[in-house]
């Protein structure tokens, strides 16, 4: 592939569901930063990788310091997060080039693989947008609040066969995905394929991985100890 390659890693939010002081993508897993993991994986699978990392501008001395003391030494541009992931998402794309290909990627989701990276930039090739996703296993049901703290079946019947889980890395043409983040701030936009499929460039959809998990809670946190212990 020409186009040079582009990570931009969202980890700008403050994670307060995980209970912590720290913000969640600080946290050790293995004895590395969260953080610092997802970012290792995608300088394995591309070592020429540009990387951006969005931060809460609380933590970016944080971060720098953590760098310099672990010798994590590489190459990033940091950038301070917005209001909302859109938001940091559009400061970081400020420093990404036309006619690269950019993948955005939660800074929290250190479990990908080597593999799903390469195989993600290869098919980029054919396409201007590529979304990982999984296929829900679980029985779906649409709810109504009834007022009282119990909810209420809807009737509405959900087939499950249609309904998949939205991961990241997400891949985008750069000039692409910079147009489509020109447009105004909406709250549907809750990641970087919904603001894209609004702006109306075609979506192409592959098999994501059961292990991508995004990490919210501290059971997330303790599952990702153990798949990281028994895969690597």
């Amino acid at each position: 592939m020409d186009r040079k390659k582009y990570l931009v890693v969202t980890a700008g939010g403050s994670g307060l569901r995980m209970g912590s002081d720290l913000p969640k993508q600080f946290l050790p897993l293995g004895g590395r930063a969260v953080l610092q993991r997802t970012i290792e994986r995608f300088l394995e699978a591309c070592p020429d990788i540009q990387v951006i990392t969005v931060l809460p501008e609380g933590h970016v001395a944080w971060w720098r310091r953590y760098c310099q003391e672990k010798g994590f030494n590489c190459p990033q541009r940091l950038v301070k997060g917005g209001i909302t992931r859109f938001h940091s998402v559009r400061n970081a794309l400020s420093y990404v080039p036309d006619g690269a290909v950019v993948a955005v990627h939660d800074g929290v989701r250190p479990l990908l693989s080597v593999a799903l990276i390469r195989s993600l930039f290869e098919k980029m090739e054919e396409v201007r947008a590529l979304v990982p996703v999984v296929p829900m296993v679980d029985t779906l049901a649409v709810l109504d609040p009834s007022g009282d703290g119990i909810l209420k079946d809807s009737g509405e019947l959900v087939d499950r066969s249609r309904v998949f889980g939205v991961q990241t890395p997400q891949l985008f043409r750069s000039e692409d995905l910079k147009a489509a983040y020109a447009q105004g701030y909406d709250t549907l936009f809750t990641d970087d394929a919904s603001v894209v499929r609004r702006y109306g460039i075609p979506l192409s959809y592959v098999a994501g991985e059961r292990n991508n998990i995004k990490l919210t809670t501290k059971e997330d946190l303790v599952l990702a100890d153990a798949i990281l212990q028994i895969c690597g």
